[in-house]
């Protein structure tokens, strides 16, 4: 390896300093698998082999500039001078740990020492840098981002759209490939087609450099040389490391897959004792100095580790662990003055909603398909960019998970934004970091995820099986979602922008047969808020009730309207996560009858939890059974018959009557 002409910058005092940080992972992780093979920690992913690249990554950026690493990437937390009892805390899953027992590994970040890290699924962690990225930009901060992945996760698909992103938005981000040979097994001849990743760089317009990522000086000079060009020159940039993993994916799996010849090959390479021979060979190191700073890091690290297993078991709380799901808030009813109402349909209720957010917080930041210019497909944001300008009304790549990556990154750095999803339908696409992300972040290591996504939903308007969907019950499923769908433009604006000010992720359901269709009097030039997690009872009774929300409140209304004589208490339930137990509990037990209807199909509806929930509360209650009413088990059909034949409207009169006579 060649250190020489990389060493001509730096003193020997800084020489020394980069030895001490290659060095503490190295030794930290021969100390777990000690442990590991004693059974002590469950688990351990080894960085062997590769500690040059995480150390000189490390050292090239600045203390405040915000890195993404994955689980072979501990040279990063160690630079960062992470305190390692909190650390080894963190590896048995104890209390005061990063997660307090909530996650393993490296599965966690802490803001104060500008680390976010990875989930399980390895990608999703790159839109996020492109979000910390981008609020770098709009902030008018000069810094870089480094975000970590694979030659195995650079298959993903969240490697090419949060790379297309960052090229089109020239985001100042750093994608750090360590090109390791392999994603667990699976060598990388049948991972990609192309020799090196760095000729995908020419497809995105981009640069690409390669190193050799066991030479811990050529990837410091070269990457901060990488850094300094992109804070002055915001642009991403990939960044090759060539090197390889001398332990098994993670300790279970072993290497006997791996050729014997390759393993002695990539030893005579290792990053450590390379670069230990050339300080001994130049004189800038001593083997004296050398066996203190080992000596030191063993009695440093078995310290830690002691303290850290002497630190008691972790007492399970379980209403702490329930209220830990999400952040805590505490609602504020602003209510308007109500003397100044005009009549607006529903589309407009939410575009003014929008509007008066933006207009009273610079932070709110709206992004999606086609919502610049073209103003979206429904036109919501219409004539917000010659309001707000294109920083803060950004059109996007068709690319949802890179921005609900995005979203995400923005949020960490204190942005409020709020997307677009085009249609309901294409959230697929982005379920990923909707679910394991936004949900689950707050209750691994309170990451900030105040992410609002719009969601236009809904059946009606013969659009078939892909653009008419009512999927909300995909995501009732998932503790740490908020999850709002009004029926009103009144409620829309008031909810819109209370969903704004919450500080958990809400994905905010519109319906598109009613953008239109449906009018109502709201306070345009005013702000105000409606209560997420309170139903609304629409219509007083005593005879039934009936409990629904977005488009199900219509339905119901016209039906009591054709049958004057029923005695319907009507719930409108506006949000269903979190959901107005106590309203649906007084009714049923009140009116005794309960008849619940959704757009949604049947099985697995939100219905269906409702209904376990009245007949766990108020079985002594009823006098008939629960009735559920929903869409037919299929997907959604085009033909406007078929159509009409899936949807519940005329089913809920039959079930109304049934259960009126029961």
């Amino acid at each position: 390896m060649e250190f020489s002409k990389y060493a001509k910058s730096l003193n020997n005092e800084e020489l020394v300093s980069i030895y001490e940080q290659i060095l503490l992972p190295r030794k930290i992780e021969e100390k777990m698998l000690i442990l590991l093979r004693q059974g002590k920690i469950s688990k351990w992913f080894s960085g062997i082999g590769q500690e040059a690249i995480s150390t000189a990554t490390t050292l090239a950026l600045h203390p405040d500039e915000y890195i993404l690493p994955m689980h072979r990437n501990l040279g990063v937390f160690t630079g960062r001078n992470i305190d390692l009892k909190q650390l080894f805390l963190q590896f048995q899953g104890k209390e005061h740990g990063f997660t307090n027992g909530r996650d393993r590994s490296f599965h966690f970040g802490s803001m104060k020492h500008h680390i976010i890290g990875m989930i399980s699924h390895l990608g999703p962690q790159m839109g996020i840098a492109d979000g910390i990225a981008l609020a770098h930009k709009l902030s008018g901060e000069e810094k870089a981002v480094a975000v970590f992945t694979g030659d195995g996760g650079a298959s993903q698909g969240d490697f090419h759209e949060s790379i297309n992103v960052a090229a089109v938005w020239d985001l100042p981000v750093i994608f750090m490939i360590e090109n390791n040979g392999y994603g667990l097994s699976t060598p990388s001849s049948e991972q990609f087609k192309c020799k090196q990743f760095i000729d995908k760089a020419i497809g995105y317009g981009i640069e690409g450099i390669q190193v050799d990522g066991n030479n811990v000086l050529e990837v410091f000079s070269k990457l901060k040389n990488v850094a300094e060009s992109i804070r002055e020159n915001p642009r991403p940039v990939i960044f090759e490391c060539l090197t390889f993993r001398m332990r098994g994916h993670e300790e279970a799996s072993g290497t006997k897959y791996i050729p014997k010849e390759l393993m002695e090959h990539w030893a005579t390479k290792d990053p450590i004792s390379n670069y230990e021979n050339y300080l001994l060979r130049s004189g800038i190191l001593t083997e004296e100095t050398k066996n203190e700073i080992s000596r030191a890091f063993n009695t440093q690290i078995n310290n830690a580790v002691k303290e850290a297993f002497e630190s008691p078991q972790l007492v399970v709380n379980q209403i702490k662990e329930i209220e830990n799901v999400y952040k805590k808030h505490n609602f504020i009813e602003v209510k308007p003055k109500l003397n100044n109402l005009t009549e607006v349909r529903l589309v407009d209720a939410i575009s003014n909603g929008l509007k008066t957010a933006m207009e009273l917080d610079e932070k709110v930041i709206v992004m999606g398909q086609d919502v610049a210019d073209y103003g979206g497909v429904f036109k919501v944001t219409e004539g917000f960019v010659e309001q707000f300008g294109k920083d803060r009304v950004r059109n996007t790549p068709l690319c949802e998970s890179a921005i609900v990556g995005t979203s995400l990154g923005l949020s960490l750095k204190g942005y409020k934004p709020v997307m677009e999803m085009q249609f309901a339908d294409f959230v697929t696409c982005g379920f990923n970091q909707i679910i394991n992300n936004l949900a689950k972040i707050n209750y691994r290591w309170e990451g900030n995820a105040s992410v609002v996504i719009r969601m236009p939903t809904g059946a009606g308007v013969a659009a078939g099986p892909f653009h008419s969907q009512s999927n909300e019950a995909w995501f009732f499923h998932t503790p740490g979602l908020k999850i709002v769908y009004p029926s009103n433009p009144y409620d829309a604006k008031g909810l819109l922008l209370e969903a704004i000010n919450d500080p958990n992720p809400v994905l905010f359901f519109e319906h598109k047969a009613l953008y239109r269709s449906l009018k109502g009097e709201i306070p345009l030039n005013e702000y105000y808020t409606c209560e997420i997690g309170k139903a609304n009872i629409v219509t007083k009774g005593e005879e039934l009730t009936i409990i629904t929300y977005g488009m199900g409140v219509h339905w119901a209304k016209n039906t009591l309207e054709k049958n004057s004589s029923i005695g319907a208490e009507l719930i409108d339930l506006r949000s269903l996560t979190p959901l107005d137990t106590e309203t649906i509990i007084n009714s049923a037990q009140k009116t005794g009858k309960v008849i619940i209807l959704h757009e949604d199909t049947l099985t697995g509806g939100i219905g269906a939890e409702i209904s376990a929930i009245i007949n766990e509360q108020c079985f002594e209650y009823l006098d008939a059974p629960i009735m559920r009413v929903a869409s037919l088990d299929t997907p959604v059909p085009f033909n406007p018959l078929l159509e009409e034949n899936f949807l519940p409207l005329k089913r809920f009169e039959e079930k109304l009557i049934e259960l009126v006579n029961y």
